[in-house]
């Protein structure tokens, strides 16, 4: 009987981690619930410093918070070997509902010791008139016939703040991650032909799918037609794995309203984001209460040489894993239309068949598509939603492994205790 508790106590903790894993908290959520931007909840506050010399240095694969205010800089460290590529890409978050100038946004650079710029992007609101989450990176990239920002050692990151309209603090995500080196160097030109056309639109109808409030808790998708709601001034996040040699087109169009039919001039920003959350591009469309809509234009397969493109939309097509889209709806629309939602279709094809990919000297992380990413973008599982569908997997086959063990045991006990007593097999 005791051998009987002792299992007992094993189901009982088996029980246990399933419920634990069924209750872990997160996952994605409708954008916008719970108001504003919604931030890794794993990431770790960090401040920025004023110098260099004093800045707080960066884990790979890590999140962080900070702060900046009007017209700020701030320094984060970053050491560097000499073998991987290295990227930081940086949030910025202003508050719901303020106002931007056309030259309103933040800068990203990357440096080395001596103060060589290894890379930066810029990227702002532009005409649109209103603040609203944006991203830009920076990285150091390993190249053949550079001489700068090659070696190992410190570098350090700068986040500046330009603002016009904006006084108050913006809040700021910061993810560094990094990339393996190659084995062996591959070709650095562009490839003469590639498919520039534009694909039909996806077939089968539209399905439901909101998306989330922030990177973190984007929801996947795959080729397909996929309709939500937005408000005036939400801002929804979708990912979307895009593997070595395919392209990515998407098209959002905004539903007809039958409340007015004032026009807004830049009602709907879509922008496009890669892996490391590196601006891309972006399309902005005008609403006059009837249908309206924005495509990107065709760009180049995903290919590791587009990285020594000198177009930033061509150089950030750099890798393949999940690419990001975000469409914004101006708040100005709530003045014409009122601050209800307006149905919004977003038209994603994924083309051509997936290549190899480079020969990576390790793990590429998350550069690369997996089948796990492409079952979480049918199903529309968000990165913590798949992650905990992992574990439930882990845990149900343990359970399963367990439970045979049980099985098994009680069988033993039951013909051992059988025998001991002096009977025989049960005949059959």
């Amino acid at each position: 009987m005791k051998r009987l508790r002792g299992t007992g106590r094993t189901a009982g903790v088996l029980a246990a981690a399933v419920c634990a894993a069924l209750a872990l908290p997160g996952g994605a959520r409708a954008a916008g619930e719970g108001g504003g931007y919604a931030f890794d909840d794993k990431a770790r506050r960090v401040k920025g410093a004023i110098s260099n010399l004093d800045a707080e240095r960066l884990t790979a694969g890590q999140s962080y918070r900070d702060t900046i205010r009007k017209d700020g800089k701030l320094y984060y460290r970053v050491d560097l070997d000499a073998r991987q590529n290295a990227y930081v890409s940086v949030v910025a978050v202003p508050k719901p509902g303020g106002k931007a100038g056309y030259s309103d946004g933040i800068k990203v650079t990357m440096q080395d010791g001596s103060g060589t710029n290894c890379g930066y992007q810029s990227v702002s609101f532009g005409g649109f008139g209103f603040a609203r989450p944006i991203a830009a990176y920076t990285h150091r990239t390993i190249e053949p016939d550079s001489s700068a920002c090659q070696l190992a050692g410190a570098y350090y990151v700068l986040v500046e703040r330009t603002s016009e309209s904006d006084s108050a603090d913006w809040e700021l995500e910061l993810r560094y991650v990094t990339e393996p080196g190659l084995k062996t160097a591959g070709p650095t030109a562009l490839p003469e032909n590639w498919a520039s056309g534009t694909p039909q639109p996806p077939a089968g109808g539209p399905q439901r799918r909101d998306g989330g409030g922030g990177f973190h808790d984007a929801a996947s998708l795959r080729q397909g037609e996929w309709r939500t709601d937005i408000k005036p001034g939400q801002t929804m996040y979708y990912r979307v794995p895009v593997d070595w040699g395919q392209q990515i087109f998407a098209t959002a169009e905004l539903g007809s309203s039958p409340v007015a039919d004032d026009y807004v001039s830049s009602a709907l920003t879509l922008s496009l984001l890669n892996p490391a959350r590196g601006y891309v591009a972006s399309r902005d469309l005008s609403y006059d209460g009837d249908p309206s809509t924005v495509a990107f234009d065709p760009e180049r397969p995903v290919a590791f040489e587009n990285r020594f493109a000198s177009d930033d939309a061509t150089n950030g097509l750099r890798f393949a894993g999940w690419y990001y889209l975000s469409a914004t709806l101006s708040p100005e629309v709530a003045k014409a239309y009122g601050d209800k939602p307006l149905p919004l279709t977003l038209r994603v094809n994924v083309t051509g068949q997936p290549r190899p990919a480079p020969p990576y000297d390790g793990d590429a992380g998350p550069f690369t598509v997996t089948d796990d990413d492409r079952e979480a973008a049918a199903s529309g599982l968000s990165g913590p939603q798949a992650a905990r569908s992992a574990t439930l997997t882990v845990v149900g086959v343990a359970g399963i492994g367990v439970g045979t063990v049980l099985v098994l045991g009680l069988g033993a006990w039951w013909l051992l205790a059988r025998r001991a007593s002096g009977a025989g097999p049960t005949p059959g």
